[in-house]
């Protein structure tokens, strides 16, 4: 039997405090004894306290007994993944080489959650150091599938996804340097949103400073809407935030998407996907249609550009760890340990090569906007991948991420993207259609993410963990 606070949405479990129905630790102890019942079939947490889970909500139910205001989250459960600064608990980076490593400080996007009156549930699990595109590391295991617990939720923002897709929270926040919200989001039937880069500050500096982005991932559009306008906003200490008012992401959810122009591909022009994804997300992309946008098939917009995500990210990731790959190799994850040695074995001319090639790549992608509004496609070439896997079965000629193809294009060029659940393949995993808008326009969006999510059939559908 689930608690009461199952698979609700985080604005409405938010009312329930707001309006006096329930206390932030009646919500709290709902969490945790949906956490208590699945969480040693999911494995979701990097670190995990109960006790400071209700220590924080009996704060909270203090403060409202006082008549305080406690803020837009007020006893919302919120997961934050083992990439981000969480002061109070280890920042391991899913690292043995990190177990036991303490950040004194909030990263700004949980510092903003816990002002707006939001009870931190724990530190959720991630692949090391964000390096693969499946749920498991060498500290904490194997992460795994509400819908196929023989399956991977994704990654690296693994944890994230098996807390929201078995209902256990409405929304918990991941990160996204290649396409780690957007992955497990696709696995798990979520919606997660890779906002503009520096849209919401990072800080500690990133090992992949120029690709890292902080996002959250939602069974509801408007929850993550709503998590969006707690975390966005400028932060001197990132160097790349974006100042400027937050947007109106609420407010967008509402208004019509007619008119759009989207360009749909496939393939991008070099992607290799399963037949049974390239149909749902046609599907989904004459959904769209009917929504009022204007679709057009668009085979080829520009060709792979692995090779230069690579040398940024696993360089970046490689330069951080090169002594522990000296020094203590054994402990760090084989398949991330071999990119690292590949990506740290290139010349100087070779990497500043591949940084020019950004520059080009960014152009060819700013093209595409003057004649679109959105480009859409499939968000992975596959789902369901077996646990216990770097890459899916046919893929092993890829890296133990860059398998995915259609998620790193939008870190190299930092533009808003989200991935939305475009459907159910006949043994019944969820997949999900990536949509990509020009710089800042995250509000777009929301608005045709929303759009999309309330017209579908299948936005209540759930796993069968019973």
């Amino acid at each position: 039997m689930r608690s009461a606070t199952a698979y609700r949405t985080a604005r409405d479990l938010i009312a329930e405090v707001t309006g006096g129905h329930a206390a932030p630790s009646d919500i709290a102890a709902g969490v945790l004894a949906d956490v208590a019942a699945l969480d040693p079939r999911l494995n979701c947490f990097a670190h995990f306290d109960p006790d400071a889970v209700m220590d924080q909500a009996r704060a909270l139910d203090a403060r409202l007994a006082k008549g305080e205001d406690i803020g837009p989250l007020a006893g919302l459960p919120v997961a934050i993944k083992d990439l981000i600064a969480m002061q109070g608990a280890p920042t391991a980076f899913g690292s043995k080489i990190m177990a036991g490593n303490v950040i004194d400080a909030d990263a700004p996007s949980t510092a903003r959650i816990r002002a707006a009156g939001a009870v931190l549930l724990g530190k959720s699990t991630t692949s090391e150091f964000g390096c693969k595109a499946v749920g498991d590391s060498p500290l904490t295991g194997i992460t795994r599938n509400p819908w196929d617990l023989d399956t991977t939720p994704g990654g690296s923002s693994a944890g994230a996804a098996a807390l929201v897709a078995s209902g256990i929270t409405p929304v918990a926040m991941g990160t996204d340097g290649g396409g780690s919200v957007r992955i497990p989001a696709s696995l798990t039937g979520l919606f997660a949103m890779k906002a503009q880069f520096g849209r919401v500050p990072v800080w500690p500096a990133s090992a992949t400073a120029s690709l890292a982005h902080v996002g959250p991932l939602s069974r509801d559009v408007r929850d993550s809407a709503l998590m969006m306008g707690v975390v966005s906003g400028f932060d001197a200490r990132d160097p790349f935030a974006v100042a400027g008012p937050v947007p109106d992401y609420l407010g967008a959810c509402g208004r019509d998407p007619r008119g759009l122009r989207v360009a749909y591909s496939d393939t991008f022009g070099y992607a290799k996907p399963d037949p049974e994804i390239t149909a749902l997300c046609r599907d989904a992309a004459a959904r769209l249609e009917k929504l009022g946008c204007i679709v057009e098939d668009v085979p080829h917009l520009f060709d792979d550009p692995v090779a230069i995500w690579a040398a940024e990210f696993y360089a970046g990731v490689g330069t951080k760890l090169k002594e522990a790959l000296a020094t203590r190799r054994n402990e760090i994850d084989p398949g991330v340990a071999k990119v690292l040695d590949r990506a740290l074995a290139q010349d100087l001319d070779s990497y500043y090569s591949k940084v020019f090639e950004r520059h080009a790549f960014r152009e060819t992608v700013r093209g595409i906007f003057d004649t679109y509004d959105v480009i859409a496609s499939p968000t992975l070439p596959v789902t369901a991948v077996p646990v216990g896997r770097d890459q899916p079965v046919g893929y092993e000629d890829r890296s133990p991420i860059d398998w995915v193809y259609y998620t790193y294009p939008f870190n190299l060029t930092g533009h808003p993207a989200v991935s939305i659940n475009a459907g159910f393949t006949a043994a019944g995993m969820p997949t999900g259609l990536q949509l990509v808008a020009w710089p800042l326009a995250e509000e777009t969006l929301f608005t045709l993410a929303a759009a999309m999510q309330d017209a579908d059939p299948d936005k209540d559908r759930r796993p069968d963990l019973e």
